[in-house]
């Protein structure tokens, strides 16, 4: 179906670029949610900054407000980072009064603070709270201590020597543990768990610091996970392999439609038992056919537009014009055309690839009308060898050699402004390598992904650790 390769592979390109605008619009959203998710969080820091700015409303003489700003300190930070990963925040003070049993809630349960200078005298207010609210610590509340107090109780129990402490200090802390136990009928981590915070970045010395050191935490997680946004967009075999299937069948329900209409000008209707077992066959086969083209070319349109940034239409442009010279170089073998008739009719199905590429892929160079002419012809040359590379190399040569003088005719033509101008287009052109080669050798599909695509990173020195260069990385990529 030569009249419809043109039609059929500009339909899967236009569904190829969808694809891909959906995926850069969907990335495009992603970020912009990411950075809507950053700023709340950095709101969080903010309150948190204004409520320490305001000494005077915080509970407590100066040797105690730090307890009312670990709270604050606690609830601002769950929150940051909740909205920084887009989560709903799981900390709040609504509801609670300052005098309540709890300070604040977490996931909806009740969680009472005790930042007290010393591991012993803060388990001492532990046990305290614990005995004038009988059902606190039991019914799933808890309390937060310092995080650097927790992890030192975490190694005595665990029978760690803790430098600094002394064998009376770690006794009275085994006792604290049991009494804390034995009253809640739990494990102690059931009913005291760490703080984000240590005991010493809370105070008002060192608050300040406390959240500017959170503040980069948040920023330097919020650029991994917009890294991590970014590594998840990329080109990837899946998408591929869904590309290839609507290629298929697009492919293949073209090919039904035109197979059909031809049988219809024969005088065939399907629906009125008009076709043989030979009809259906041929049909099945030519469907067939054209899925499986299809599924091809749609393969490496998605490869040359996200590999080598080829736009759509001249990918689909230059699958057509690789498709109609692998039928002529059939024809050339079989004698049913000459070698010149096989040079001029490969100019000819490449001009259009070349006039699409220069309107899509080499477009932000200005292109004066009076040399046209000149880079559409040259372009279409190259083409042709490449194309013919694979097929014939003797003759190529030849054709080589009849191109050169060709492009060499066209310069003589214009003045060195447009030289220029012409010999820029042709080296961005001839940047792409061997690549149309190997898109186009089909029993290559694993280096079209690969191969073809590490030679196109190297040529634009992309860093060697970035690019994927075997089977094996691609799969610890794709687990990763």
């Amino acid at each position: 179906m030569k009249e419809n390769i043109h039609q059929t592979n500009q339909i899967i390109g236009g569904m190829v670029a969808g694809e891909n605008l959906y995926h850069a619009e969907h990335l495009k959203a992603a970020f912009e949610g990411q950075d809507s998710a950053f700023r709340k969080a950095i709101e969080q820091i903010d309150k948190d900054r204004d409520f320490i700015g305001s000494p005077e409303h915080i509970l407590g003489n100066n040797q105690t407000k730090h307890g009312e700003i670990a709270e604050q300190v606690e609830v601002g930070i769950r929150n940051a980072r909740d909205n920084l990963r887009q989560q709903s925040p799981s900390a709040t003070f609504d509801g609670v009064g300052r005098t309540a049993p709890e300070d604040y809630l977490i996931d909806g349960v009740q969680v009472q603070s005790k930042f007290i200078n010393g591991i012993n005298k803060n388990l001492d207010h532990v046990l305290k709270h614990m005995r004038k609210y009988e059902n606190f610590g039991r019914d799933g509340s808890y309390y937060h201590i310092p995080k650097d107090y927790y992890e030192t109780i975490k190694k005595v129990l665990s029978g760690e020597s803790v430098e600094g402490l002394t064998d009376r200090t770690v006794h009275k802390i085994q006792q604290n543990l049991q009494e804390i136990e034995k009253l809640s009928g739990k494990s102690f981590d059931d009913v005291v768990k760490p703080s984000n915070s240590q005991y010493s970045e809370v105070q008002q010395g060192k608050i300040h610091d406390t959240l500017d050191k959170h503040e980069q935490e948040l920023s330097g997680e919020n650029k991994q996970i917009k890294e991590n946004i970014r590594t998840d967009a990329q080109p990837n075999l899946g998408d591929m392999a869904q590309v290839a299937a609507k290629g298929a069948l697009i492919g293949g329900g073209i090919r039904l439609a035109f197979k059909l209409y031809e049988k219809y000008k024969q005088g065939k209707n399907p629906f009125l038992g008009d076709y043989t077992v030979e009809d259906w066959k041929e049909l099945g086969i030519d469907t067939a056919k054209g899925a499986t083209v299809g599924g091809i070319s749609a393969t490496i349109i998605y490869a040359l537009t996200n590999y080598a940034s080829f736009s759509a239409p001249f990918a689909a442009s230059f699958v057509s014009a690789g498709q109609s010279i692998a039928s002529l170089v059939k024809s050339l073998n079989s004698g049913e055309i000459s070698f010149d008739q096989f040079t001029e009719m490969s100019q000819l199905v490449c001009i259009e690839s070349a006039a699409v590429g220069l309107a899509s892929a080499l477009g932000q160079a200005v292109i004066p009308i009076p040399v046209l002419g000149a880079v559409l012809g040259t372009i279409a040359g190259r083409m042709v060898i490449d194309f013919s590379k694979k097929h014939f190399a003797k003759e190529t040569e030849g054709l080589k050699h009849r191109m050169e003088e060709y492009y060499n005719q066209c310069l003589t033509t214009i003045d060195q402004t447009y030289q220029a101008v012409v010999s820029r287009i042709i080296a961005e052109y001839e940047k792409l390598g061997d690549l149309t080669k190997a898109a186009f050798d089909l029993s290559k599909n694993v280096e079209l992904r690969l191969q073809a695509s590490i030679d196109l990173a190297e040529a634009y020195e992309v860093s060697d650790v970035k690019i994927i260069h075997n089977i094996n990385e691609l799969d610890a990529f794709m687990l990763s």
